[in-house]
C-alpha cells in the first residue's frame, strides 16, 4: 500500500517532511501576530517555537536527520520551501512594525532572527540526552523548560533592541 500511494520510500519520507514542516507553519498562522505590538508578537512567536520544539522532539529528530543528509530530500520538495517562506514573512512583518515603532534596530534581518529563535529552541531538544549525561540536568523538567523558555524570549528581544556593535 505504501508503494501504491507514494511510489517509493523516498516519496513517503518527503511526504512526512512536508507534513511536519506544514504542521508548525499552520499553527504559526493561527497565532494572529499582526495585531500585536512588535515586542509582544516576537515574544509570542518565540514562546510558541519553544513550546512546539519542546513538545515535538520527533520534529527535531527529522530535521537533524535531514541535515545529516545535507537537505537532500527537502531539496526535492517545492512545498516545504514555499510553506517555510511563511515564517520569514511573519518575522519580516513583526520586524517592520518594530523598526517603524523604534523598538527594534533597523539592521535586524528576518532570516537571522528566525535562525536565532530556531537554534536556541532546537538545541535544547536535540542535545538534551548528551546534556543530561554530561551535566546531570534533565532539560525536559518543567522548571528547566520554563526558565529556558524565558531566557530565549529575553535573548531574542534583547538582540532586537540593541543595534549590533
Amino acid at each position: 500500500m505504501v508503494v501504491y500511494h507514494f511510489h517509493s520510500k523516498k516519496e513517503l519520507y518527503i511526504a512526512v517532511l512536508e507534513r511536519v514542516y506544514g504542521e508548525i507553519r499552520d499553527i504559526e498562522k493561527q497565532l494572529q501576530l499582526q495585531g500585536l505590538p512588535p515586542r509582544e508578537a516576537m515574544a509570542l512567536l518565540t514562546g510558541f517555537t519553544f513550546d512546539y520544539h519542546h513538545k515535538h522532539p520527533d520534529f527535531c529528530r527529522l530535521v537533524s536527520i535531514e541535515n545529516i543528509h545535507q537537505a537532500r530530500h527537502i531539496a526535492d520538495s517545492d512545498i516545504i520551501r514555499q510553506r517555510n517562506r511563511s515564517v520569514i514573512e511573519v518575522v519580516e512583518g513583526i520586524l517592520a512594525r518594530g523598526i517603524a515603532d523604534q523598538v527594534f534596530h533597523a539592521q535586524a534581518d528576518a532570516i537571522d532572527v528566525h535562525m536565532l529563535i530556531s537554534s536556541l529552541c532546537f538545541y535544547r531538544v536535540s542535545n538534551r540526552h548528551t546534556f543530561a549525561c554530561l551535566f546531570g540536568r534533565d532539560l525536559t523538567q518543567p522548571e528547566h523548560a520554563a526558565r529556558h523558555r524565558q531566557i530565549i524570549i529575553d535573548t531574542v528581544l534583547a538582540y532586537l533592541q540593541q543595534p549590533p556593535a
